[in-house]
């Protein structure tokens, strides 16, 4: 055999390879996009039942030893964006936000204080969770003036948000929970296989506050 052949069937075999990788990723990229329209045509809907039904959250705190009264959530909006992957539209992003307060007669401000770092950075990263409005006012020794204790007045309300963001080469979506029914942000990572009916239905069961095993 010459050493053009040899070449050319080297070239063959890599080009088999590419074909074969380009297949897979479009079946992945097909799978992503199915579970991702699923998952649209579910949250509008859930967002059109919970607008109706304006369900409560769960507890929350500041500080964690202050709770907070009785809370609704309402205004729910759904969104998303477009990208181009291979040529093609798909999603970039779902998401679905939406506001939470205080239900008729409950105060419309509260006040907690701390005095240590953990406290501090605890409080701090549930205010920023829940994009809860607040004043910062600092406690000084009158003659010191050393640093006593650290008081956030705020309102009793913010914003929540469920964001998808699909992966469609590894046939993965990321699922980002901000502030829902927690002031706290965690986000997971799903197969595109797993987005169904039965996991998103987990996923609404964590945002009205029933027993989830969404996670």
């Amino acid at each position: 055999m010459s050493f053009l052949n040899q070449l050319r069937q080297q070239a063959q075999v890599k080009q088999t390879g590419q074909t074969r990788q380009s297949e897979d990723l479009t079946r992945q990229g097909e799978l992503t996009e199915s579970a991702c329209r699923a998952a649209w045509t579910y949250l509008t809907e859930l967002a059109r039942q919970l607008n109706v039904l304006e369900p409560p959250t769960g507890p929350l705190s500041l500080d964690g030893r202050t709770p907070w009264p009785a809370m609704r959530q309402f205004q729910f909006r759904c969104d998303n964006r477009k990208k181009t992957w291979r040529d093609r539209e798909v999603f970039d992003y779902l998401a679905m936000g939406w506001s939470f307060g205080p239900v008729e007669g409950a105060p419309p401000k509260g006040r907690v204080t701390v005095n240590f770092p953990p406290d501090l950075e605890r409080v701090e990263q549930r205010l920023k969770a829940g994009s809860i409005r607040h004043e910062r006012i600092e406690q000084r020794h009158p003659e010191t003036q050393k640093l006593q204790a650290l008081h956030f007045e705020h309102e009793f309300g913010g914003r929540s948000s469920l964001v998808l963001v699909p992966d469609h080469d590894a046939a993965r979506v990321q699922i980002r929970l901000v502030a829902v029914n927690a002031l706290q942000i965690s986000q997971t990572v799903v197969e595109a296989s797993r987005l169904d009916t039965r996991c998103l239905d987990e996923l609404a069961k964590r945002i009205v506050g029933q027993p989830s095993q969404f996670s």
